[in-house]
Formats: structure tokens, sequence, C-alpha cells
């Protein structure tokens, strides 16, 4: 984000945003790199997954919003305090992902019937639930890591009043799946906070377009 500085000309002020340069994007990249690195491990006892997802979502909103990030204080507080609702979180993750990679699976190699519209639906099941999902991230990130039930119901609304909002960010989830399988592992363990990003971005640029037709 490019500094604001102000312009004075007799009385008047003038608002003037400074032009970013390469060292600018750098740092953005680097910050957002390392947010994902922290985000996967402190993932890594697994329970702890939805309050570090929470916790990056709030930084990265802060980050939008302000041009810089909380200080490492607030963070903590807030993955603290984020811990014991995200493990539910968690959970009904994995298993909501777990039934419908099981599924998946088994369309795909014919052991159950319905063949290929069978897949296609479930398919487009899945992405529609990626995209709540993504939704839900992004509203518990405005709401500082926490509330992912208020976060859930919110993010049902606006799917529902902005399916092209909706769309968009099952877009940026399948994207960042197909990234996942292409590069080296090591690289993939970034990518979460460049997708983070990525969805607060979408949001806020499909509410913008909403909000000016």
């Amino acid at each position: 984000m490019g500094a604001t500085v102000t312009r004075v000309d007799g009385l008047d002020t003038e608002p003037v945003v400074a032009a970013r340069d390469w060292r600018d994007v750098l740092r953005d990249a680097t910050d957002l790199a390392l947010v994902g690195a922290t985000v996967v491990l402190a993932s890594v006892p697994v329970f702890t997954a939805g309050a570090a997802v929470g916790t990056a979502s709030a930084a990265v909103h802060d980050w939008a919003e302000t041009g810089s990030w909380p200080s490492a204080r607030r963070t903590l507080g807030r993955f603290g305090r984020a811990v014991l609702p995200g493990t539910a979180v968690t959970a009904l993750t994995l298993l909501v992902v777990g039934i419908l990679v099981a599924d998946l699976l088994a369309l795909a190699a014919g052991r159950v019937p319905g063949g290929i519209p069978a897949l296609l639906v479930t398919v487009a099941a899945t992405l529609a639930l990626a995209g709540h999902a993504a939704l839900v991230v992004v509203e518990v990130g405005r709401s500082g890591g926490v509330g992912w039930r208020s976060a859930a119901r919110s993010a049902a609304r606006t799917c529902l009043a902005r399916p092209g909002t909706w769309a968009a960010l099952a877009g940026v989830v399948l994207l960042t799946g197909l990234l996942t399988l292409m590069i080296h592992p090591v690289a993939a363990v970034l990518l979460a906070g460049y997708a983070i990003a990525a969805l607060h971005a979408v949001a806020r640029r499909t509410a913008g377009r909403k909000e000016t037709t």
C-alpha cells in the first residue's frame, strides 16, 4: 500500500497517494509469505488450524484496511481466544472435506452409481461449499478472528445476495488447490498467506462493484 501525503496549496489541502515501487511490492510479498508459513506451523497440532486461519485472516484484514500489520502481542491474544472455538470449526471442516473427497473418489472410480452426472453435481456442490467457506474466513477476519457462527450466517446471506462474490471466492479456492498440487511442497506452504489475502481482495472488490451498480 502506498503512503499518503498531504499537498498544501494556499488554504487547500489535497491528499496524494505516493507511488509504490518494487520495494513495497517485495515487502508485501514477503509479509504474506511469512503469514502463510506461520499459518501452516500453527496448524501442525491440527486442532489449532481454525484458530490459525482466523487469526491470519484478521491480520490480513487489518493490513488491507490500515496498511500495517497488527502487533505480535495483539496477534497472539487473538490466537489464544480463537483456539477453543476454532477446534470445533476444524473438526467440522475435516469431516465435511473427508466426506466430499470420499464421494468424489468413489464416483470417479465408478464404485457408486450415478456416473458423470453425479460426479459433476458433487463437484459443483464442493465448489459451492468452498466459496461459502472462503467467505466465512473473510468474515471471521473482519471480526477479529472469532465469531465463526455469526460469520457463517453472514457469509450465507452474502452468497445469496451476491452470487458473483460466491463464485469468485470459489474460484480462488480452486486456483489455490491447483497451485498447491503443481508447485514444490516447500513453496506450497507459503500459499496460505497469499490465498487469504486474495480472498479479502476479491470480497472487497466484488462488494464494491455491487455497491456502485
